[in-house]
């Protein structure tokens, strides 16, 4: 055989090998479909980076999707018939270890003090948990209004008093602090000029000239205009006082919005906000300096409340056994029917935090039951077999979902969910991204977008019936809004903004401690026996210690 024949034939059979070669062929380095080199500057310039399914969000627990039946386990006579029981199949996603504490909502809201405070009051008033909810007309509960959000010993505590919209609002707030540390950590960018918002945020005129053209993240910076504010003397100055008043400046609102707060999805936008870039930036093929995108695999998409479906199944942890066959006739996040430990070391110790009798929150002095009173903390008791904390008493949870009563009948088999909005980023007319007032970008949808009422059937959930019992005072053109007789008993109260919550509280009997029970409460809502924890979908299926065949 001559050298040519030899060296064709090698090539042929290097190709049939190739073709039939296991998962070493499917690398980012050489296109397995065409053959081309990647990040080659000669050739198509195309960038390719393996993602990493192995990295957890700070705080989360992965869980392994599957099958499982959602919806009621036993027969309870009086029991709301709204949870059909069917099969359905979840993905792979993460979800929170512990439930969202009070000394994480107290970072939230000092974050939002020291970016906002001197430009926004009214955005700080709006995060505030109601610590009013602690109120009852029947008991004294004033030590908790005051103390319970505030005083470190509560510091581990869930925090509740809080919303579905201001829950959600954390959710986008931790997002963006994250991926923002994993820019900074990464050297992708610099880290914003904190110590001068903090500690400078009065300045003479030619101070604050000064801090825009040294921070020109934008490059019409110099269109914002300085916002003269009166300071007493005593503020920015040693020995003055304060009764005396002078003008002194600051950096403008706008620029602190537009470009000093970090949002991950205005990064990503083309052509608002460019943050100084670090040493570690990534370059494109032409060797010029850009930002991150999706297809980097770096930042997280995002942390949000679970959906129904999700917290359902992570409460009760359906994992298969060596047969694999999950565990029958779980009714509570843990084994069995009875809310007390079976296992040998610890028999007898209660599993959560409910309300084991009509008066009875704690058990007796010196022989407690769960030992606590109101909340406990939230590492308290024992996690179930997904190792998440407090799926079942302690505090209700605010779950994605719209509330339907038979939602459970109409659900996809799977990835289940109510509440789609199929939203899009508003623009300007030049086809920029527009910014709302807390600087990030603001999102529109079309109203056939809108699917919260899909399958609902019933159109009266569109319209708001909580109307004011005396229209009194009120105008006429308000007055032929009201669709309803404010009074009706039978006027609907269910609406596309009535949200599901789940788990069983503090204050809760052990039926509402099952996992497949389900209540309802306006977004706007809030209540002292209910919290939330976040959730993240997650990309590609983490492979959970398996070998990848």
């Amino acid at each position: 055989m001559n050298t040519v024949r030899k060296i064709v034939l090698f090539g042929i059979v290097a190709m049939i090998m190739s073709s039939c070669g296991g998962n070493k062929d499917l690398n980012t380095d050489r296109s397995f479909l065409t053959g081309w080199n990647t990040f080659d500057k000669k050739t198509t310039r195309f960038q390719a980076y393996n993602g990493d399914p192995s990295i957890v969000p700070t705080g989360m627990i992965p869980i392994e999707g599957g099958s499982f039946s959602i919806g009621q386990m036993d027969e309870f006579l009086t029991a709301p018939r709204n949870n059909e029981r069917r099969t359905i199949t979840v993905s792979s996603f993460y979800m929170d270890k512990y439930e969202v504490t009070n000394i994480g909502w107290r970072e939230y809201v000092e974050w939002m003090k020291y970016v906002f405070g001197p430009y926004r009051t009214d955005f700080i008033d709006l995060i505030y948990p109601d610590t009013t909810v602690w109120r009852n007309e029947m008991a004294y509960n004033e030590p908790f209004v005051d103390n319970y959000f505030t005083h470190p010993a509560y510091s581990f505590y869930p925090v509740v008093g809080v919303s579905w919209e201001q829950a959600m609002a954390y959710c986008q707030w931790r997002t963006d602090r994250v991926n923002e540390r994993i820019l900074v950590e990464g050297k992708f960018i610099e880290l914003p000029p904190y110590e001068l918002l903090n500690q400078h945020i009065f300045l003479a005129e030619e101070e604050v000239e000064e801090f825009l053209k040294n921070n020109p993240d934008h490059p019409e910076y110099r269109t914002y205009e300085k916002e003269a504010v009166q300071v007493p003397a005593s503020e920015v100055e040693e020995g003055g006082s304060p009764d005396e008043m002078v003008t002194m400046y600051r950096v403008p609102y706008e620029w602190v919005r537009d470009h000093f707060v970090f949002n991950t999805e205005k990064y990503f936008s083309n052509n608002t906000y460019s943050p100084t870039m670090g040493k570690g930036v990534r370059t494109d093929a032409n060797g010029q300096k850009r930002k991150l995108n999706r297809a980097d695999g770096i930042l997280l998409i995002g942390y949000r409340l679970p959906t129904e479906a999700e917290w359902e199944y992570a409460a009760f942890a359906p994992i298969a056994d060596a047969e694999g066959v999950p565990a029958e006739g779980r009714v509570y996040p843990w084994s069995g029917y009875q809310p007390r430990d079976i296992n040998k070391e610890t028999l007898g110790k209660m599993m959560a935090n409910f309300v084991r009798a009509r008066g009875d929150m704690r058990g007796v002095a010196g022989a407690p039951n769960d030992g606590y009173v109101l909340t406990a903390p939230v590492d308290e008791f024992a996690p179930n077999d997904f190792g998440l904390y407090n799926m079942a008493g302690n505090v209700n949870e605010w779950v994605l979902d719209v509330y339907r009563e038979m939602t459970f009948k109409d659900m996809t088999e799977y990835n289940s969910f109510r509440g789609n909005i199929y939203s899009r980023v508003l623009v300007d007319e030049d086809g920029n991204p527009i910014l709302d007032d807390w600087g990030r970008i603001e999102l529109t949808y079309d109203p056939i977008d809108d699917k919260r009422n899909f399958l609902d059937g019933d159109s009266t959930s569109q319209f708001d019936t909580d109307y004011p019992l005396d229209t009194i005072g009120l105008s006429e053109e308000k007055k032929a809004t009201i669709k309803y007789d404010p009074t009706d008993i039978l006027a609907p109260r269910i609406t596309d903004n009535t949200r599901v919550y789940k788990g069983g509280s503090w204050n809760d009997r052990i039926y509402w401690l099952d996992p497949t029970t389900r209540r309802y409460m306006d977004q706007t809502g809030r209540s002292s026996t209910i919290g939330f924890r976040c959730a993240m979908s997650m990309l590609g299926e983490n492979p959970f210690g398996k070998e990848k065949k």
